[in-house]
């Protein structure tokens, strides 16, 4: 339980774990700006609704779940509308993101309060390129644990606790250089990988 583990974990890293971890959070927030473009929805609003879709959802289906509900919410669509469809996470993460697209939130504050859980908060603030910020998951939590931990046995992760493992990221952070978020990625990258996720 360290920055030695996520340091571990960082050294196993293939050059592919590594791209795809460099550029995870900046390729996120150009797939907003796209959805921004096509639909004229503030790029914060539509992160906003990313993250709000996250929870145990997989990045392709998060994305297609977001554009879907930006389609229905730009056409027209009302708050019946959207929760209406079918999106792969739980019923309040699709209710915040309603709520977010039918406010028109866009105010980074007002979305974080939108969001509440740190996890949502975290990822919204990654993909924003807040680069001091650690998105702190089960996977991030395996990684510091330094053990496999399925989703599901994840304990829940409390306001001290999240900070720990956040110090840990940025201290494996300082040390190889490079900047925590980013660290985050290419370990969560590397894991999946190691482990079959």
């Amino acid at each position: 339980m360290s920055a030695q583990n996520i340091i571990a974990v960082y050294n196993l890293a293939t050059v592919a774990d590594n791209k795809a971890g460099q550029t995870w959070y900046s390729r996120a927030l150009a797939f907003a700006a796209q959805l921004s473009e096509a639909y004229n929805i503030e790029t914060t609003t539509i992160v906003g609704v990313i993250a709000a879709l996250s929870p145990r959802n997989r990045w392709e289906r998060n994305m297609q779940d977001a554009e879907s509900m930006v389609k229905v919410y730009a056409n027209g669509g009302t708050c019946k509308d959207l929760m209406n469809l079918k999106v792969c996470t739980f019923k309040t993460g699709k209710d915040k993101a309603a709520r977010i697209l039918t406010d028109r939130i866009s105010d980074s504050t007002e979305l974080l309060a939108t969001l509440k859980g740190p996890k949502l908060q975290e990822f919204f603030n990654c993909i924003l390129g807040d680069s001091g910020d650690v998105c702190i998951d089960g996977h991030a939590y395996s990684i510091w644990l330094g053990e496999r931990v399925t989703l599901a046995d994840v304990p829940s992760i409390g306001k001290k606790l999240r900070q720990t493992i956040k110090a840990d990221y940025q201290q494996a952070a300082q040390s190889l250089g490079v900047q925590p978020h980013v660290v985050q990625a290419i370990t969560w990258c590397a894991w999946r990988r190691i482990h079959g996720v």
